[in-house]
C-alpha cells in the first residue's frame, strides 16, 4: 500500500458532510484541504466543529475542483445535485464517495457511468450499512455458509421521514425526492441484494421487479413527530408514503423490500435472511453450525437502529474507499454496483403505473448490463 496522503474535498456541508469529515480527518491517508457549498459560513461552521485549521472554503464548485491537491471528491450535496457533481468530478479527474440516492433518472445514472468509466477513477456509494458491525456479521455468516444457500431476504426501511429533517423541504417534492424508496428506502433495497448473495464481495443482481405503493400521508397537511410524540402541521409529501417492492434475483433468491414514511414509531430497520440451512432475524440466528440449538443464538453487536448521521459506520466506508485507491481495486459497492440498486426503486415507479412486472435492466441502462 503506498503511504502517500490524499487530498479531499467535500462537497455539500449539511449533515451527514459533518460525518464524511470526521471519517477523513480520522484516517491516517487523508486529509480534508477544501469544503464547499452554497454558503461560506456553512463552510466554516463543519471546518470548526472537526478542529480544522487552514484549509479552503469555496461557493464555487469548479473553483474548488481545481483547488491543489484534491484527489478525492465526497458529494454530501441535495440528492438532485448528485448527478452534475458526480460527472463533473469525475471530469476533473477525482475519486469520488456519493451520497445516495445517487440520482434522479436512469438517465442521469447512464450519463454518470459514462463519465465514471471515462474518466476510470474509483467511487464509492454511502450504502454506508454494509459496515454496520451486524451486517459485517450477517454477511460473514452467509460467506461461511452458516445458513446455506439464501433463497429468501427480507429488509424494511421504517422511518417517519418529516420536517424534522433538514432535507425534507427538497426531499418531499416529487420534482427532487422523486419517491420514499429512493429517498430512504435505496438502504433497504441494497440490504437486501447484500444478504441474497453468498460472495462476501457482491451484492445479488436483480432481474425483475413488482410492487405496489400506498400510505395515508400523501398531501395531507399534517406529519406525525416522534420525537416530541405529537402530530403537527407541515407541507405534505407529494409521492406515496409506503411501498412494497418483491425482487428477483439472476441467482434465483428472491426479496421483499419495503419503505415506510407513515410509521407512527421511532426508526428501526428490521431484516431477515432465509437460507437452506438457517435463518437470520435482525440479531437472532438459527443455524446447522449449532447442534442441538433449542433457541435463537443472540449476537451482540451494533444494530441498525438509529436514523442519526454519528451511529453510522462512515468511517469504515472511508477506509475501505481509501484502501481501495491506495491499492487500485474497485469498490464492491462502487457506482456501478448501486446503479442495480436505484434501478430497483425505478423500476418499482414504472409497475405502479402498469400494475405488471418490470424485467431489469431497464432499457435505458442494457449496455452497462451487457
Amino acid at each position: 500500500m503506498s503511504d502517500r496522503t490524499l487530498g479531499v474535498l467535500v462537497h455539500g456541508a449539511g449533515w451527514v458532510a459533518g460525518e464524511h469529515i470526521k471519517a477523513f480527518k480520522n484516517n491516517p491517508h487523508t486529509r480534508v484541504v477544501a469544503i464547499s457549498s452554497r454558503k461560506v459560513e456553512s463552510c466554516r461552521r463543519r471546518a470548526e466543529e472537526a478542529g480544522l485549521e487552514g484549509i479552503a472554503f469555496y461557493t464555487d464548485y469548479e473553483k474548488a475542483l481545481a483547488h491543489e491537491g484534491v484527489d478525492i471528491v465526497s458529494v454530501c450535496t441535495p440528492q438532485q445535485h448528485h448527478a452534475e457533481n458526480t460527472i463533473a468530478a469525475a471530469e476533473a479527474g477525482k475519486h469520488i464517495v456519493i451520497e445516495k440516492p445517487i440520482a434522479n433518472s436512469p438517465e442521469e445514472m447512464r450519463a454518470m457511468l459514462a463519465a465514471v468509466n471515462k474518466a476510470r477513477v474509483k467511487t464509492v456509494v454511502s450504502f454506508v450499512l454494509r459496515w454496520n458491525p451486524l451486517f459485517e456479521t450477517v454477511k460473514a455468516m452467509i460467506a461461511d455458509d452458516a445458513l446455506g444457500d439464501i433463497y429468501f431476504t427480507e429488509t424494511d426501511y421504517q422511518h417517519d421521514i418529516s420536517s424534522w429533517w433538514t432535507g425534507y423541504e427538497d426531499a418531499r417534492k416529487k420534482s427532487l425526492g422523486v419517491s420514499a424508496m429512493l429517498v430512504g428506502g435505496c438502504h433497504a433495497l441494497d440490504a437486501a441484494r447484500w444478504f441474497a448473495e453468498k460472495d462476501p464481495g457482491k451484492a445479488a443482481i436483480p432481474v425483475e421487479v413488482f410492487g405496489y405503493s400506498g400510505g395515508y400521508r400523501k398531501g395531507l397537511e399534517i406529519e406525525y413527530n416522534y420525537f416530541a410524540n405529537t402530530w403537527q402541521q407541515a407541507p405534505p409529501l407529494e409521492y406515496d408514503d409506503l411501498e412494497v417492492v418483491l425482487v428477483r434475483y439472476s441467482n434465483g433468491a428472491m426479496s421483499k423490500v419495503s419503505v415506510n414514511f407513515g410509521c407512527v414509531m421511532p426508526y428501526t430497520f428490521p431484516i431477515e435472511v432465509f437460507g437452506t440451512r438457517g435463518s437470520i432475524r435482525d440479531n437472532r440466528v438459527w443455524s446447522h453450525k449449532f447442534p442441538g440449538q433449542k433457541n435463537w443464538v443472540t449476537i451482540p453487536t451494533i444494530l441498525p437502529d438509529s436514523a442519526d448521521v454519528s451511529h453510522h459506520p462512515f468511517q469504515g466506508q472511508m477506509n475501505h474507499f481509501v484502501d481501495c485507491i491506495l491499492n487500485d481495486r474497485e469498490s464492491h459497492c462502487n457506482l456501478a454496483d448501486a446503479v442495480h440498486t436505484h434501478a430497483v426503486a425505478f423500476a418499482a415507479l414504472r409497475c405502479y403505473e402498469t400494475g405488471r412486472p418490470v424485467r431489469l435492466p431497464l432499457p435505458e441502462l442494457v449496455e452497462w448490463n451487457e
